[in-house]
């Protein structure tokens, strides 16, 4: 069965990311991914944000959907092309890649446990290992990533140094608290309020020491009411019809692995 995907529907990664609470974590993973000033350079140098700030989105939503979701040839040609774009554009630094990788894992984890996503300690560690594959794929040698929840905070620690909010960081930041819009989108639909409740969570949502790096405050109490919020709007999400909320390679990946439709 390991052709239908690189996960199958009982990993701890197929749960987590087929999960609502996804609607923040991949706007906090950004956030936390652009306080590596020589990750974010690279981002910034390189980057389409401005003239296709949307289709941008749309097509790092898509890498993760493929990885997880999609079937094993589909995701490993897309892992070998975007390799090859990164060895082109020379972001192929391992050091850094995995900076990257972490960020994303810690910020997809904690938006999970927060927004009231069931998980126990054994599952949130087997996630942290199985998103080990996700590393590899973008060229990470296996043996350099965390692969436990003590191991993922033990590199943060250590690669703390290295992180602070350049200007480029706090660029990326203003653009996803107001990304721009089409006039009819952000007008004529409510797109521009939804975004900025998940990009207002996501930004509350960040660890202590990432939103001290960006200068924003850490006042008393506002944890537990990020974490209310984030529960409420993950129950609010899932009441939105799957055949709206759900990406279509998920859709796919059901009806492969023969799985009855979520309601």
């Amino acid at each position: 069965m390991k052709e239908l995907g690189l996960y199958s529907p009982e990993t701890i990664v197929w749960k987590i990311h087929s999960d609502p609470s996804m609607a923040v974590g991949g706007i906090r993973a950004l956030l936390e991914q652009a306080l590596h000033p020589i990750a974010m350079a690279g981002v910034a140098t390189h980057s389409n944000f401005r003239d296709d700030a949307w289709g941008r989105l749309q097509r790092t939503g898509d890498y993760v959907s493929t990885i997880t979701f999609g079937e094993v040839d589909e995701a490993e040609k897309l892992a070998a092309r975007v390799r090859a774009i990164h060895t082109k554009l020379g972001l192929d630094d391992p050091h850094h890649l995995l900076w990257v990788h972490m960020a994303m894992v810690d910020s997809f984890l904690d938006s999970a446990v927060r927004s009231g996503l069931d998980l126990s300690e054994h599952e949130q560690n087997l996630y942290v290992y199985q998103m080990r594959t996700f590393a590899e794929l973008v060229g990470i040698p296996g043996d350099d990533v965390p692969i436990s929840l003590q191991e993922l905070k033990d590199y943060f620690h250590t690669i703390s140094p290295e992180l602070y909010a350049s200007d480029d960081a706090k660029r990326a930041a203003l653009f996803l608290s107001i990304p721009p819009m089409p006039k009819m989108v952000r007008f004529a639909t409510p797109a521009a309020p939804a975004w900025a409740t998940l990009a207002t969570l996501a930004a509350s949502s960040l660890p202590a020491w990432a939103r001290k790096l960006y200068g924003w405050p850490n006042l008393p109490g506002a944890q537990l009411a990020t974490t209310i919020a984030l529960r409420t709007t993950r129950t609010t999400l899932s009441l939105i019809p799957t055949a709206i909320m759900e990406p279509p390679l998920l859709k796919k990946a059901r009806s492969r692995w023969s799985l009855e439709e979520s309601a």
